[in-house]
């Protein structure tokens, strides 16, 4: 039976698992210090997870993968549903709302990994040449790229939509595409930078930015730096670790976390998770090589680290006052539902790629 090939269990990474359950296992130690009601919350999110993750992982992706446009067009078609049936929640506009289920879907988290997918697909389906794809073919994929992130930046969520720019051009900058257009994308940017500023971005992000550039960080900021500063080097214990337990930190368990985890654990602990996290990324960066003709696999594994890299950058980067504030949690580690479950799937449609890539060679053989 399917379920119990021996060779699933043989192309399964295990290494993946590894990397991941300490940030889960650390991550929910920092909220149950904190919060215990919270610390019930994550854990039913990390039981629906699991559950997302095994249905997920059975899904016979390799076998089905023509209906991945499919499933493109309905998140885009749900992206579209937002800006006409949309909740504005704190001046954005990002929710649906589902009658029947009493909840909300955020499509934005949604489409990642079918947008990542989608690009795998299409890689796949028109592999690069020698000297890498030529301008006709870097504006086809840019179709796919600039389409949800427009209609992302426009609800506003310019932080999501910016990170799924970056990820898409990512994965046909390792993919590969002629240094030309690169060349000449770095300079339109650096001409029309002024533009954008001043037409495009709206009046809360430029405070944003203003807020970032000026002298004195935001109250956030500051509380965020105090409490990293007063880690030191091994961090304090969860009663002296005042800054959170006194509430002067904001949001601690979510966009703050990383500030809490150095104020408990001090700068060893704190290069101690950046190292993890940078284990992850570059074993799934290291996928490019190994898999050199499975373009799924390549496009898919190096969105999965562009993803990570790119949500914890500007998460960290954001709390030392080095980036401006924005809702990017810390991935698979701040509080919250519906980022970490998205993260999970995301991670067992890759172990399906992987553990079913057999299916590749069956096929294969049939044919001759």
């Amino acid at each position: 039976m399917r379920l119990f090939d021996k060779r699933i269990i043989s192309h399964f990474d295990y290494l993946l698992i590894i990397f991941v359950l300490p940030l889960i296992l650390l991550s929910y130690h920092l909220i149950s210090e904190t919060n215990e009601q919270l610390a019930e919350k994550q854990i039913f999110y990390y039981t629906i997870a699991m559950f997302a993750f095994v249905v997920v992982f059975f899904l016979p992706i390799r076998r089905k993968i023509r209906i991945i446009p499919i499933l493109y067009w309905l998140g885009i078609i749900l992206l579209l549903a937002v800006e006409f049936w949309g909740i504005t929640k704190l001046g954005a506009k990002r929710w649906i709302y589902i009658p029947f289920l009493g909840t909300t879907i955020q499509p934005s988290e949604l489409i990642k990994p079918v947008f990542i997918l989608m690009l795998g697909y299409l890689i796949q389906q028109k592999p690069p040449s020698v000297n890498g794809y030529n301008l006709k073919e870097f504006a086809y994929f840019s179709f796919y790229i600039l389409l949800p992130f427009i209609l992302i930046a426009k609800e506003p969520d310019l932080g999501t939509a910016l990170v799924l720019l970056f990820v898409g051009y990512g994965i046909l900058f390792l993919i590969g595409v002629n240094w030309k257009i690169w060349a000449s994308i770095f300079l339109i940017i650096g001409i029309s930078s002024p533009f954008i500023y001043t037409y495009l971005i709206k009046d809360y992000q430029k405070k944003r930015i203003v807020d970032f550039l000026s002298e004195k960080p935001s109250y956030h900021v500051q509380q965020s730096i105090i409490a990293i500063g007063s880690g030191g080097l091994t961090g304090k214990d969860s009663e002296e670790a005042t800054q959170t337990q006194l509430k002067f930190l904001p949001i601690a368990t979510s966009d703050f976390i990383f500030a809490y985890f150095v104020e408990r654990y001090g700068f060893l602990g704190a290069i101690g998770l950046i190292v993890l996290y940078t284990l992850l990324i570059f074993h799934l960066l290291s996928m490019n090589f190994y898999f050199k003709e499975d373009y799924v696999v390549r496009a898919f594994a190096s969105g999965l680290a562009l993803l990570i890299f790119f949500n914890m950058s500007i998460n960290i980067l954001m709390v030392i006052g080095f980036a401006p504030v924005v809702g990017l949690p810390l991935p698979l580690f701040s509080y919250g539902g519906s980022s970490f479950i998205n993260f999970i799937v995301t991670f067992a449609i890759l172990e399906n790629l992987l553990a079913f890539r057999y299916m590749n060679l069956y096929s294969y053989e049939r044919k001759l």
